[in-house]
């Protein structure tokens, strides 16, 4: 299983595996209600000024306010420099994928619209049991990132060359052996 193979060619069966994406259902929700009710309160004193009846007082404080501060005044710069970051930072959750801890996995044979993932911490977890059934291992910290997996060891009676060859093997066996769409490559340091 090579992320080669899963993510591009006109093989049957092969497709290219995205990274998962968070809903984001909560700030979405919050924008949508905030908009709609701004928008429904500018149809609404709209829909009454054309009835003929007056406008909203707001409307008028905020005319009023509008005219006498400039761009140039302090106030002003503060809140648009505070509309602009959030602005900024909601265009920034929409354009960023999230869930960024959690590693997709390959898709069964005929996907159904199921996906898969693994999260980092669990495939660090996993890999780490692994690499303590090596022979001559006292401690382990593994660390895995989107394209690389770092092993850290301890050694305390063996050669360290041939620990290092057995944790390769091992840790290598082990990323194959989860899943992922894009193994991720491995790293090993051992001392003593």
């Amino acid at each position: 299983m090579t992320a080669r193979g899963s993510e591009a060619g006109p093989g049957p069966g092969s497709r290219r595996v995205h990274r998962l994406r968070s809903a984001r259902r909560v700030p979405a929700a919050l924008t949508a209600l905030v908009v709609l009710g701004v928008a429904g309160l500018f149809l609404y004193d709209l829909a009454a000024v054309r009835a003929g009846r007056p406008g909203m007082s707001w409307r008028g404080d905020l005319a009023d306010r509008l005219a006498t501060h400039t761009p140039a005044d302090l106030g002003v710069q503060l809140i648009a420099g505070a509309l602009a970051l959030a602005g900024a930072l909601l265009l920034l959750l929409a354009i960023t994928p999230g869930l960024r801890r959690i590693l997709p996995m390959l898709p069964p044979d005929r996907p159904a619209g199921v996906r898969a993932g693994l999260g980092r911490k669990d495939a660090a977890q996993i890999l780490r049991d692994r690499a303590m059934e090596v022979s001559g291992v006292r401690s382990v910290r593994v660390k895995v990132g989107r394209s690389r997996v770092g092993v850290r060891a301890t050694s305390h009676f063996r050669e360290l060359d041939d620990v290092r060859a057995d944790l390769d093997a091992v840790v290598a066996v082990g990323i194959e052996e989860l899943g992922l769409a894009r193994p991720p490559q491995p790293r090993v340091r051992v001392r003593r």
